[in-house]
C-alpha cells in the first residue's frame, strides 16, 4: 500500500479526498494547521509550503503527493507569489529530493479562463490564465513539466473545475465534478504505469462541457456524476442576478470580470 501525502488537508476538497482515499492508501496529511476533527492517530505534519525545510519533512519518506496546499482563489501578489509559486516549486523540489515517485497536482480551470465558452478546449492548447490565481497554476503545470522531463517524476496536473455535491449555478452545469469524481482522477494519476507528465480536466459528465476530457478518458477516467441531474436548481438559482457581460463570455466567469479593463471580448468568436 502506498503511502500518500496530501497537502492543503484542511481545505474542503482535502478533507472530501482524504476519506475517498484512506481506504486505498496510507495516509500523510500537511497543511499550516491540522484540520479540526482530525483524529489524534491520523499522521499529519504541519508545514508551511513557503519553508522548504518544514516541506521537506513532510513528504520525506512518501511514495506520492496529492498536492492541494495553497492560496486557493484570487488575492495579492504577495500572496499568490509566496503560497501557490515559491511553495509549489518548494513541493516539487522536496520531492525530488526525497525521490517521490508521482505528484498529482491540482491545477485549475483558471488556466484557462480566457477562453469563450463557445470554443471547446483540449488539454494541450495554450495557457490564458484569468488571475494571478490561475497564472499560479499555470506555473505548477511547467513545473510538473520540468520534474517530470528532467528529473524522471511521474505527474499528472489536474485542471478542476467545481468540486461540490452538486453544481449550484449555470457556469457550473459545465464545470461541475463530483467528488467521487476527483478521486477517481487522482486514483489515475497515482497508479497509472504509463503516467508521465499528463493534464486532465477536472470534470464529472457534464452535457453542458467547455471541455474535451479525452485524455483523462484515455487513461480510463469513468465519470459517474451527472451535472444535467441538477440543471433545474442550478438555472433556477441564476433568476435575478445582474448581467455581468465579461463574466459571462469567459470560461473562467467573475475570475475573468474582477479587474478587467480589456477589450474586443465580445469578437472573439
Amino acid at each position: 500500500m502506498k503511502t500518500v501525502l496530501i497537502t492543503g488537508a484542511a481545505g474542503d476538497v482535502g478533507g472530501r479526498l482524504a476519506g475517498l482515499l484512506a481506504d486505498a492508501y496510507r495516509l500523510r496529511l500537511s497543511d499550516l494547521k491540522r484540520p479540526a476533527g482530525l483524529a489524534a492517530a491520523t499522521p499529519f505534519v504541519a508545514a508551511d509550503l513557503a519553508d522548504l525545510a518544514a516541506v521537506e519533512a513532510a513528504v520525506a519518506g512518501v511514495d506520492a503527493i496529492v498536492h492541494l496546499g495553497g492560496f486557493s482563489v484570487e488575492g495579492p501578489w504577495e500572496t499568490i507569489l509566496t503560497a501557490n509559486i515559491i511553495g509549489c516549486y518548494n513541493l516539487f523540489e522536496a520531492a525530488h529530493r526525497h525521490k517521490v515517485e508521482r505528484i498529482v497536482f491540482a491545477s485549475s480551470n483558471h488556466a484557462v479562463g480566457f477562453y469563450p465558452r463557445g470554443h471547446r478546449i483540449r488539454s494541450d492548447v495554450t495557457l490564458r490564465p484569468d488571475t494571478r490565481y490561475g497564472v499560479s497554476k499555470a506555473f505548477g503545470e511547467a513545473v510538473g513539466a520540468l520534474y517530470a522531463f528532467k528529473h524522471g517524476m511521474r505527474v499528472t496536473c489536474i485542471r478542476i473545475g467545481n468540486v461540490a455535491d452538486a453544481p449550484v449555478d449555470r457556469r457550473r452545469l459545465s464545470i461541475w465534478i463530483s467528488p467521487a469524481d476527483l478521486a477517481q482522477l487522482v486514483r489515475i494519476g497515482l497508479d497509472h504505469p504509463a503516467i508521465r507528465y499528463e493534464v486532465f480536466y477536472g470534470a464529472s459528465d457534464n452535457e453542458r462541457a467547455w471541455w474535451d476530457n479525452s485524455n483523462a478518458r484515455r487513461y480510463g477516467y469513468r465519470p459517474q456524476g451527472r451535472g444535467e441531474d441538477h440543471c433545474e436548481a442550478a438555472l433556477a438559482a441564476e433568476a435575478g442576478r445582474p448581467p455581468d457581460p465579461v463574466a459571462d463570455w469567459y470560461q473562467g466567469g467573475p475570475f475573468c470580470s474582477d479587474e478587467y479593463d480589456g477589450d474586443g471580448h465580445l469578437a472573439e468568436k
